[in-house]
């Protein structure tokens, strides 16, 4: 896997690489990520990737993170 480009965020690490075929857009938050696969069929590029990255998306993927760190806390502290 090879990593293409780091996208530089205030909340968030994000990261952008290119492996077997596909896109992998990797967006971590504290101690989780989550992870987006683009098949290089669906999208004409890189740049078309990194349009999904919009505060919309971005908000609601904050909403997961605290979700699953919620998750995580609430399974740690049984």
């Amino acid at each position: 896997m090879r990593l293409v480009e780091n996208i530089p965020h205030h909340t968030f690490s994000i990261s952008l690489f290119d492996w077997n075929g596909k896109y992998i857009l990797k967006i971590e938050h504290g101690l989780a990520e989550q992870v987006y696969k683009f098949n290089k069929d669906w999208v004409s590029g890189l740049e078309d990737v990194k349009k999904i990255l919009t505060e919309e998306f971005l908000l609601e993927n904050l909403k997961r993170f605290n979700a699953m760190h919620e998750s995580v806390k609430s399974t740690l502290n049984q």
